[in-house]
């Protein structure tokens, strides 16, 4: 039964911090800029329940077009946990991509309760743990991203996502603390990944090559740009078997498992050349 004082609203920025640094409380580990970048992806997709004025409850229900969305940071506070708040913010996010196919990336726990809101099993990813390591000498082929023409990032990136997101890259390959890299050669770019410091450490995502040999030089590079030892964590979508064999060349830990689900016609993402995912909550 919900709780008889509770209303929804939609989070604005400030709101939406505070739902991250619940993440950060559930073991998430959110970047540091992640507020500041994933309220503009859609301002009226982030819902509060709040309980008179006390906030209780999140999730992201985030438009990218009008026929494709996506779903994260569903959160319930532990205290109010069983009060059916839960179910409040999911169905105003839920009504929010009304026409959508819609897209999550689900915890063991939670995977039960979302196939019975009609969400499908697409494929299971895992999170591998790698270290900072010293600096080597890059490829030549390795290049900043932001000293390339925005467009040949777009175009590379529709391969990874069912729409554009021109917003969101804008802002993910500039942020202050991360490092954005591609493989440039013969003037097309061939693959690229983007370091970002978090909460603890840092996160790899996404990382996408046209070839195995090419994630492995980015991914060598991307590991040079943290600080020596430092925990550095990525999210491997598993049918793609030379993601995994990449993160076990580089000695990772794997950690816990997440699963894509889509309720609505899975959409075509080239997962043969994505070694790692962009953020769970945001697709």
């Amino acid at each position: 039964m919900q709780h008889r004082n509770h209303h929804i609203q939609r989070m604005s920025r400030a709101d939406l911090g505070l739902a991250l640094q619940w993440a950060d409380q559930e073991g998430w580990n959110p970047g540091r800029q992640d507020t500041d970048i994933f309220h503009p992806i859609d301002v009226r997709g982030h819902f509060m329940a709040r309980v008179d004025d006390e906030p209780v409850a999140s999730v992201s229900g985030l438009r990218y077009s009008v026929s494709y969305g996506f779903l994260g940071l569903y959160i319930v506070r532990p205290p109010w946990r069983g009060r059916g708040l839960g179910l409040a913010v999911w169905n105003a996010a839920l009504d929010h991509l009304k026409g959508c196919v819609v897209g999550l990336d689900g915890v063991v726990e939670q995977q039960s309760n979302y196939r019975r809101s009609g969400f499908d099993l697409a494929w299971h990813n895992r999170r591998y743990q790698a270290t900072g390591r010293s600096p080597r000498p890059r490829d030549p082929h390795i290049v900043k991203l932001t000293g390339l023409p925005f467009s040949t990032l777009a175009t590379y990136d529709r391969a990874f996502h069912p729409e554009p997101r021109p917003v969101f890259l804008q802002a993910w390959i500039q942020q202050r603390h991360g490092m954005a890299l591609g493989w440039l050669q013969d003037g097309r770019l061939r693959g690229y990944g983007v370091v970002r410091a978090c909460t603890h450490g840092h996160k790899i995502g996404p990382l996408c090559a046209d070839t195995p040999e090419i994630a492995d030089a980015l991914l060598d590079a991307l590991l040079g740009c943290v600080v020596l030892r430092e925990p550095v964590w990525l999210d491997v979508p598993e049918p793609n078997r030379e993601a995994i064999a990449l993160a076990e060349r580089h000695g990772m830990v794997a950690g816990f498992p997440t699963a894509r689900m889509y309720r609505g016609p899975a959409p075509h993402i080239d997962l043969a050349r994505q070694y790692a995912l962009t953020a769970l909550e945001i697709g």
